[in-house]
């Protein structure tokens, strides 16, 4: 798995923005009430092309695990982030002949399908608003925008007998986009409760490299999930 130095230097600054906020907020929570989380949420992933040449072929599945840090500036609204680490792919055929760099350059043929495995870095900035707490259940709602740094990706050609190739350098090293989250926390008791809702993310920025011998497109990367967690 190979990262620039540019990309990991904006992972390591984002972790360390993402840490600091943590050990600001502990210095007023006497004051600001905050909650932390955890979630394991399985998805499905597939891609949009505005170039009729490059078709979707389907979804894949994938898993988001992640943190949840939600800090409080009223009683229903806080401020969300967290830590996410997404596995995620998609398919894409293309109509014409074109050449994908993998571990050499490669000729895909028109109509092989290509399978993409892509695993992301993800640090969510939002806003979370909720309801009153009716009996054990709130309601709340989560959207903002996603940071996301790609840390690897694999390419599969099922036509070809290609597996698993490293497909990095038909990926961008950064990509930004928006995520809705929507669903209701079960209380345990005290700050403890139980997550459960539905979860859409898409990208703003092309995912893939335009190379030579590819056509011009843009492929966004769309994922619908849910939501399994647990809050403290």
């Amino acid at each position: 798995m190979k990262i620039s130095k540019t990309t990991a230097q904006r992972i390591l600054a984002c972790i360390l923005f993402f840490f600091l906020l943590i050990i600001t907020t502990e210095k007023t929570c006497a004051q600001k009430r905050i909650s932390f989380g955890i979630h394991a949420d399985p998805l499905a992933g597939w891609f949009t092309s505005d170039n009729k040449d490059v078709i979707n072929k389907g979804t894949r599945p994938c898993l988001n695990f992640g943190l949840t840090f939600n800090r409080y500036f009223t009683e229903n609204y806080a401020f969300s982030t967290g830590l996410n680490l997404i596995t995620a792919g998609g398919k894409l055929s293309y109509n014409d002949t074109i050449t994908m760099l993998l571990n050499n350059p490669t000729t895909i043929l028109p109509g092989n399908e290509v399978i993409y495995n892509i695993k992301y870095l993800s640090i969510p900035i939002g806003l979370k608003l909720q309801s009153n707490q009716i009996g054990y259940i709130t309601f709340f709602t989560d959207l903002g925008l996603d940071p996301k740094f790609v840390l690897g990706g694999k390419a599969e050609i099922p036509e070809m007998g290609i597996e698993k190739e490293n497909a990095s350098a038909e990926l961008k090293d950064f990509n930004m986009g928006y995520h809705v989250t929507a669903g209701i926390e079960y209380s345990l008791g005290g700050t403890t409760a139980i997550v459960l809702g539905l979860n859409f993310e898409s990208n703003f920025i092309d995912i893939t490299e335009d190379t030579a011998g590819q056509p011009l497109d843009k492929i966004l990367h769309k994922m619908l999930g849910i939501r399994l967690g647990i809050n403290f």
